[in-house]
């Protein structure tokens, strides 16, 4: 039920009643000014502490009954922070549970004493892959959360994979390994609960991240813990019907179950009908064809009301931000009563932030790290070390593995030095803007483009012209990061991509603030069509996974499938599969060279993306037999599926996964389509009214022979593409069809 507002009424004194005359005094007041008016003084502020992701706490003045709103603006503006909707302020209520600000409702109405309390600043909503941050500085500031969460032992993980977690978050804070430095790092910081036991660990694995800039750190700590059951999870107690205790946790993919730290269920977005409370129950509604024969409501109890209340409000919030495309419209209210709750998301979807940062919806303001200081009072134990202010960009490397899970990072923008005072002082202490660093602990051939320290500037409004970062600029072709190896089997799991975009990244080393901005952030449509291709590849690269990799791995495992129909199978989709890898490193590499700081800069080849897709479109004509024969692999899998009753129930089984999100010959059919796909991209890319930056003409002549290619397959393979979307969908219908046994006809499909 909701809350009715109630009216209230000025009672009259006896005298006024009875007609007494006001009494009259000597006043005080100007001509014309009344009692009411000159009690109107200004509301008083009050000051809210927030702490941020690296320990600091920040001050801000809000009036005490604004919205929650209010104060979440002033700190995306105080960090300057551009992918904000993914974060969140959350404070402990009475029962020491953590609680997230809603931004529609007032301060105090939420926080009981808001001068006493001190909010934190925290992710709210974690992306299934690191991919999908576009701006360096907010995978910086994920990386700081997944550090709190290690501490906190939210991230459960094995002890390898913690040490490796700990020794990237070292070289991100204090840059290559030295010992008697490293040493001194790890007595002054905690990194892991029980840090001691895996010191040594952490050193040996450290030494091995040499040349890795702080960028690149950031993003292998995502990389490995967005591999983790627990990447994100945030508790909540309940108990089931039988009172068995269990944990109720949310993510991007739905409602997840867990015993103990044990997942054991997973409710699917496309599966649940409904979610709602009632008091302290939380009650699952599924999709009639979800549940089968079991019940269509699940009902969890949870400590109280409350407790209900804030994890529906958060399934209601993580559905919104990872499944829509625009937030629901506010229902209205009722006039006299209310009944449910009126509570909806009101920030903006994944899908509009996306949008909104890859159309440039606010200008890109270079960040302070805090290890900056960390390395300055370190290093002052060295009297040796001469003392200047060293100005490094961060620049971009991709990883040459052979994996096809590993992604790469770009770095953000990289600028002229920076004021002191562009985030405010975080430890509390106002410092000299001009203070002089001390030289970065890199390796002496892989530092550049060395900068004065910059004049001492105004307080911390004044609008920042770069940022001083202490980290290398390495050249594209260095080695190899160390691998994942070291995961478990669990941890090394993929998760489903949704709507994946490739970070934005730009590392140039120049003075010159405009040459920077545009070196930075290219303006240039080929550019944005370049990283739609790596983005999109991706995506494609995971379904084809679900064939080459998880669903061969349940058929080996049951002994399902006859030989000649694997080798069928995967004699055709293992090209293909082979392909789509090689390409999608290229495509990698190449934008890494477009948006980082290489060698390449003097000609401009790093800025081509023509050569790279005429290559591959010219190598599609060589499987056009395997497109080819993907109607014969379908016809075959779906008549053995009909015989033989073992390989139908594991089909079943597969197909209830996770990892298959679609039926599985759904995938089958995506190899034809996707090439579909490239040739819609090339004519874009090729379209004669597209404004370009400047552009040679053998780059031109190279998208066109590479239109003119995947023009030539497709058209070979159109009738071949038609007749096998026709027999997909007839198999599907056949198979939602009670009764009907020879829906499939081969005359039907051609």
């Amino acid at each position: 039920m909701g809350e009715l507002e109630g009216t209230y009424r000025v009672l009259q004194t006896p005298g006024t009643r009875l007609g007494a005359p006001t009494p009259v005094g000597v006043s005080t007041l100007e001509p014309g000014q009344g009692p009411s008016a000159a009690a109107a003084w200004p509301a008083a502020r009050t000051p809210v502490r927030v702490q941020l992701l690296d320990n600091s706490v920040e001050v801000f003045d809000v009036e005490p009954k604004c919205d929650g709103q209010v104060l979440l603006t002033q700190v995306w503006k105080r960090l300057n922070l551009i992918e904000c909707d993914y974060f969140g302020l959350e404070f402990q209520n009475v029962q020491s549970c953590w609680i997230w600000l809603e931004p529609m409702k007032p301060i105090v109405r939420q926080v009981r004493r808001p001068k006493n309390t001190v909010l934190r600043l925290a992710v709210k909503f974690f992306p299934p892959d690191p991919g999908q941050l576009q701006e360096e500085y907010t995978r910086y500031l994920f990386a700081l959360q997944l550090k709190r969460d290690l501490l906190e032992e939210r991230l459960t993980c094995t002890d390898t994979t913690a040490a490796l977690l700990a020794s990237h978050l070292l070289q991100a804070e204090i840059g290559d390994y030295e010992e008697a430095l490293d040493r001194e790092h790890l007595r002054a910081h905690e990194y892991l609960p029980g840090q001691e036991r895996a010191l040594e660990r952490i050193l040996e694995l450290h030494r091995e991240h040499a040349g890795q800039t702080p960028a690149e750190s950031d993003f292998q700590v995502l990389e490995i813990a967005r591999k983790l059951e627990m990447y994100g999870i945030r508790f909540h107690t309940a108990s089931d019907r039988e009172g068995a205790k269990i944990n109720l946790a949310v993510s991007h993919m739905g409602v997840l179950v867990f015993q103990s730290s044990t997942k054991i269920n997973t409710f699917n977005w496309s599966r649940l009908r409904k979610l709602s409370f009632r008091r302290r129950r939380f009650l699952i509604k599924l999709h009639p064809e979800a549940h089968g024969p079991y019940q269509d409501t699940l009902e969890f109890v949870l400590g109280s009301r409350d407790a209900c209340k804030n994890f529906w409000k958060t399934c209601v919030e993580y559905h919104t931000f990872f499944r829509l495309s625009d937030q629901p419209k506010p229902r209205a209210r009722a006039i006299l009563f209310s009944r449910g709750s009126s509570f909806r998301y009101s920030g903006r979807t994944q899908k509009q932030l996306v949008d909104y940062v890859k159309d440039g919806g606010m200008k890109r303001i270079p960040y302070e790290r805090k290890h900056s200081k960390t390395r300055m009072s370190l290093h002052a134990l060295n009297a040796n070390l001469p003392r200047q202010s060293v100005l490094f960009t961060e620049g971009t490397t991709t990883p040459a593995s052979p994996s096809s899970t590993s992604a790469s990072f770009c770095s953000g923008p990289a600028s002229p030095p920076a004021t002191a005072g562009l985030l405010g002082s975080k430890d509390g202490s106002g410092s000299p803007t001009g203070r002089p660093a001390p030289s970065a602990r890199w390796p002496a051939a892989e530092r550049s483009t060395v900068a004065a320290a910059p004049p001492p500037g105004p307080p911390a409004f004044q609008p920042c012209q770069g940022l001083s970062v202490e980290s290398p600029q390495l050249p594209s072709t260095r080695k190899t990061p160390p691998s994942l190896s070291a995961l478990g089997p669990a941890e090394q799991g993929s998760s489903p991509l949704l709507s994946p975009v490739l970070s934005d990244a730009g590392g140039a080393g120049m003075d010159d603030q405009e040459e920077v901005r545009h070196k930075c952030a290219p303006a240039d449509e080929a550019y944005f069509i370049a990283k739609e291709i790596l983005a999109t590849e991706r995506t494609y690269l995971k379904d084809l996974e679900v064939i080459t990799v998880w669903f061969r791995s349940a058929v080996v495992k049951a002994d399902a499938m006859p030989a000649d129909l694997m080798t069928l199978l995967f004699s055709n989709i293992d090209p293909i599969y082979e392909f789509h890898r090689g390409f999608l490193r290229e495509v990698e590499l190449r934008l890494a060279l477009w948006e980082g700081s290489s060698s390449a800069q003097a000609t401009g080849d790093h800025r081509r993306i023509g050569d790279v897709l005429l290559s591959n479109m010219l190598q599609l004509k060589t499987l056009t037999r395997h497109f080819q024969r993907l109607h014969e692999v379908l016809t075959e899998l779906e008549a053995a599926s009909r015989r033989l009753r073992r390989l139908e129930a594991v089909r079943r089984d597969f197909e209830l996964q996770k990892v298959c999100y679609l039926p599985l010959n759904a995938f089958l059919v995506k190899p034809l389509q996707r090439l579909r796909h490239y040739r819609l991209l090339l004519r874009r890319l090729c379209a004669p009214d597209r404004q370009d930056a400047d552009r040679g003409d053998q780059d031109r002549a190279d998208r066109r022979e590479a239109l003119k290619a995947i023009t030539e397959v497709t058209s070979a393979l159109q009738h071949s593409l038609v007749r096998l979307e026709n027999l997909q969908k007839l198999t599907e219908l056949q198979r939602d069809l009670v009764g009907v046994e020879s829906l499939v006809a081969p005359g039907r499909v051609s």
